[in-house]
Parts: C-alpha cells; structure tokens; sequence
C-alpha cells in the first residue's frame, strides 16, 4: 500500500499559460484539476493515505472534504522541498506505506492507471512516470522515504534518468496528460477529465 503526496500551487499563482481564457476561468481550473486528480488518487485501490501540500486556504478545505490529510507548505517555491515535507509526514503518520508524489494537474486520471502504475514500480530504487510530452514528470514513486528523491524542474525525465531511477512504461493516458495550456486542456477533455474540470471548461469554453 502507498501513501501519496500531491502538491497543490494556490490557483491564484498557478498555470500563467492558461491565462487567455481569463483570469477567473484559469483559478477555477486549477481548483478544478487538483480536485479531480485528488479524488482519482483517493480511489486507487492501492491507496492507503493521501496528504496533500498546499497553502491555498479554501482549496484546503474542499480537499479535506474528500477524505485526505492537508499541511500548509512550509517551503513554497521549492516543489521538491514540499514533496519531501509531505513524504516526511506520511511517514511519520504510516510508516508502513511505500511512497508516492503525483501532480495536480491530472484531471483524466483514473484510478486504475495510477494502480497499473504503482504495481510496475521498482522494490529496489526511485521510479517515475513521464508526462505526455516525454520530458517532464507526473509521478513518483519509491519504496522507502530513504528513496524518497524527487527531481522535478525542466528536464526531469532526464534527470531521474541520470539519477537511476526507474522509468514506468504502462498504458496509462491519464497519468501521464498534465495541463498547462489551452491546448492541453481540450486534449483532457477528449481522453474525459472529471467531473469538476469537464464542468468549469464546458461552462468557459462554450
């Protein structure tokens, strides 16, 4: 069983490119995002714990609502550094659990694809699944929290590459699909996004 941190930028700092479709749509898609990603998550089967990092106040207590542990992020800027607060905390809370990081801004994921995921991760080192353009990262994942060593920025592919760990190759759309721009957002939206995002773009975009 896993724990799994999400980190969760405040929307009114989040997803700059998104800010053609004006400034209000783009805060209520990120809200919308995190939320659809953490409920995915939440009903992964091999989901023991879900802690999420975010210092966005009202965002905090809609994810509450979904059953998960949230702690302010006491390093904002640093996503590394929130990822290895978040995973110090499970820890502390289940040290039993293997570990996890999955972005917020998934909102196709599907609970089965981060199982499919989680079950082709390595028992000996970090793993980690590419985002859709295949230089960035969605997700990682490590057995223990000594392991625990996100290398997210620009070219994190490459650098957990460098780094030894491990790359996950499984069907899992989803996952892999984050959105950072108008064009991202129309290809969730085709895969089907959930509920709360598909809700907020039908109303903007139509």
């Amino acid at each position: 069983m896993y724990g799994v941190v999400v980190p969760v930028k405040p929307p009114a700092i989040a997803k700059s490119r998104l800010a053609a479709l004006g400034d209000d749509v783009r805060r209520e898609l990120c809200a919308a995002f995190a939320v659809d990603t953490v409920a995915a998550v939440v009903e992964c089967r091999l989901v023991g714990e879900v802690l999420v990092v975010t210092d966005d106040v009202g965002l905090a207590t809609v994810l509450a609502d979904l059953g998960v542990v949230v702690i302010p992020d006491g390093v904002s800027g640093d996503l590394n550094g929130s990822l290895g607060l978040g995973a110090a905390e499970l820890h502390r809370r289940h040290p039993e659990l293997r570990l996890a990081a999955v972005f917020a801004d998934l909102p196709a994921l599907r609970p089965d694809e981060l199982e499919r995921a989680l079950l082709a991760a390595a028992d000996d080192r970090m793993s980690f699944v590419a985002d859709a353009s295949g230089t960035g990262t969605t997700t990682v994942v490590a057995p223990t929290i000594e392991l625990f060593r996100p290398l997210f920025g620009r070219g994190s592919r490459q650098a957990h590459l460098d780094a030894g760990a491990h790359e996950i190759l499984v069907d899992a759309v989803g996952l892999q699909q984050d959105v950072d721009t108008p064009d991202d957002l129309e290809t969730v939206l085709r895969l089907g996004a959930g509920p709360r995002t598909s809700f907020v773009a039908t109303r903007a975009l139509r």
